[in-house]
């Protein structure tokens, strides 16, 4: 019997991965080089680097932007500070924040504005909690586990609400979000899941895929936190998992004894990396690839105003 490798949909790019890197290769054709990014355009260093040589220089302060210059926020939003101090250093934005991460921090604004205390629930030091977090500072707390929310004081326990980042595992979110409701029954929520739909859809594929095969490996960076989620969710359902960043990463002692091995990609990963892994795996005595095609993804997003004319 041939050894199988499941390539599950949907996988890799989500929508607004794809328009953050479209952003910055128009940037480049409009205004030419370089086109300066605020941190990483999103978390994969294959990408990175083919931005990178096509003329972005990625930079992690605005005071490495020299004054007038072209500069793109990432995919992951930033602070109104942020915002501010590019205005003062007269640059040219064009914003790749994802639209699902500004729905988060228009919440925390409406939320503030209500005179409520924000729970944020996410990763403390992750972009995307340090940009929404700065939209109401002095109003915003962040968790990241049920131990947290136990440890949890508020100054007043009757005006909460709680808001997520956008690439957190479902099962880990909705174990904090119910402990808070137990310690603060009066805590309100965002109107919809902040979870986004890609996260979403990635997380239920893989778990489904989990289920048919013994191994798992996820194509993404280690600084990508929906890919970490991905491997999470994998190994809750029952197999191993492994995230690598591309073919270089497998190891030949992961397939001994199997016989079927899943393959997805976060968010932030090419195509071309798994293209690259399939191969691999062929080489190893994968021969049979399957298809599993879970979820149909359409999701597009408008580019900025600035480039949007500018698009093919």
């Amino acid at each position: 019997m041939s050894k199988t490798v499941l390539l599950v949909r949907p996988r890799g790019f989500c929508a607004g991965v794809v328009r953050a890197v479209e952003i910055v290769e128009l940037s480049l054709e409009v205004f030419g080089r370089p086109v300066y990014v605020f941190h990483e355009i999103v978390h994969n260093r294959y990408v990175v680097e083919e931005l990178r040589r096509k003329g972005a220089v990625f930079v992690e302060s605005l005071e490495e932007v020299p004054p007038g210059q072209t500069v793109v926020f990432s995919a992951h939003g930033v602070s109104p500070a942020v915002r501010g101090a590019a205005q003062k250093r007269g640059l040219r934005v064009i914003d790749a924040t994802c639209p699902l991460v500004t729905k988060v921090h228009l919440e925390a604004l409406r939320f503030a504005r209500e005179g409520r205390t924000i729970v944020l629930i996410g990763h403390r030091h992750h972009q995307e909690i340090v940009g929404t977090s700065g939209e109401a500072p002095e109003r915003t707390v962040v968790v990241g586990s049920v131990e947290d929310v136990d440890g949890l004081q508020v100054e007043d326990p009757e005006r909460l609400a709680y808001l997520t980042q956008t690439t957190l595992s479902l099962y880990d979110t909705q174990e904090i979000v119910t402990r808070l409701r137990q310690r603060f029954p009066k805590i309100v929520g965002p109107p919809a899941d902040d979870i986004c739909y890609a996260t979403q859809n990635r997380q239920e594929a893989v778990e489904r895929l989990a289920r048919q095969t013994q191994l798992v490996l996820v194509v993404g960076s280690a600084n990508s936190s929906n890919s970490n989620r991905l491997v999470e969710v994998a190994r809750r359902a029952g197999a191993r998992a492994c995230l690598i960043e591309d073919e270089e990463s497998i190891r030949r002692e992961w397939m001994d004894g199997v016989d079927s091995i899943g393959v997805t990609a976060g968010a932030s990963a090419p195509e071309v990396l798994v293209e690259r892994v399939t191969r691999r795996l062929k080489e190893t005595g994968f021969e049979r690839l399957r298809d599993l095609e879970l979820i149909a993804e359409d999701v597009r997003f408008m580019l900025p105003a600035e480039l949007a004319t500018h698009s093919g």
